[in-house]
């Protein structure tokens, strides 16, 4: 059988069932121990609402259902999710889990597992859009702090390969709102955000928002912090084992979204023998 997630986003679903689903997928640690009273009482709906969610999932009933969350919640126990967003407290969360030293394994197949979510909760539609705003922006910002800056400068250095007026707005001098001070309609930002969230990055979402440019928002789910902010979103789950995010799924989704560029844009061959010709001066690559 398909995994609740997978279960969820391939099934059609009411205005109020994709409410109910969003705080399952989002609280699933909780919900796999509340009743159908519980999770309707949360989000204001009726329990029959509930029920009848677990019926368009195949289920015969919300117990059906529970058993099925239960089970999935168990085999994703050993995943530090990113709900524990303080590294301390993950690494409290780590010390309850370690009873063998199977430790790498199970990075492994968190990683895989969130490679595999990818699939799930993105359409290509979804990166065509991206790579379209992106390709057609006058200009094109990247938004990447702290632990996520690693992808920003990936993505900066390999988006420069292909299109001119590509830059950051993560300087140690310079704030993100000086980057971005003339950022218009005409442009795109594109924000890399997983917890914990910054609220820099959402001021700096913000300021673009309000200047009408586009916004593309890489996150780890539906309801992050920079997501309402978003024109386009791609969402990649970053669970560990461990008191960091694992930006395995991550990165794959900036490579992906690169690739997809690469195959609109011509003349990409040219700038990259022109950088290679100073390159070989320096024989550093």
């Amino acid at each position: 059988m398909k995994d609740i997630r997978e279960l969820i986003h391939s099934t059609e679903l009411t205005k109020t069932q994709k409410i109910i689903a969003r705080f399952i997928l989002d609280n699933s640690s909780d919900a796999c121990f509340m009743t159908s009273t519980d999770i309707a009482a949360k989000l204001g709906v009726s329990e029959s609402s509930v029920i009848r969610f677990s019926r368009s999932l195949g289920f015969q009933g919300f117990m059906d259902f529970q058993k099925a969350l239960r089970k999935d919640y168990q085999n994703r126990v050993l995943s530090i999710s990113s709900a524990i967003t303080v590294p301390a407290q993950r690494i409290a969360k780590r010390a309850t889990l370690d009873t063998n030293a199977e430790y790498i394994n199970r990075h492994f197949k968190n990683a895989a597992q969130n490679l595999e979510k990818i699939f799930s909760e993105n359409t290509m539609s979804s990166f065509e859009e991206a790579a379209n705003t992106i390709v057609s922006a006058k200009r094109k910002y990247i938004l990447a702090t702290r632990g996520n800056a690693c992808l920003g400068d990936y993505f900066l250095l390999y988006l420069k390969h292909m299109l001119p007026n590509v830059e950051t707005v993560t300087s140690a001098s310079i704030s993100p709102f000086d980057h971005i001070c003339s950022i218009g309609r005409e442009d795109c930002l594109i924000a890399f955000s997983f917890p914990r969230y910054s609220s820099l990055d959402r001021l700096t979402v913000q300021m673009a928002k309000e200047a009408d440019a586009k916004i593309i928002v890489i996150t780890d789910k539906p309801s992050a912090l920079l997501a309402e902010y978003a024109s386009t979103i791609l969402t990649v789950p970053v669970d560990s084992n461990t008191f960091f995010n694992s930006m395995v799924a991550p990165q794959f989704i900036a490579e992906a979204l690169l690739d997809v560029i690469s195959h609109k844009v011509k003349g990409i061959e040219k700038r990259l023998k022109k950088i290679d010709r100073y390159l070989d001066e320096l024989g550093n690559y």
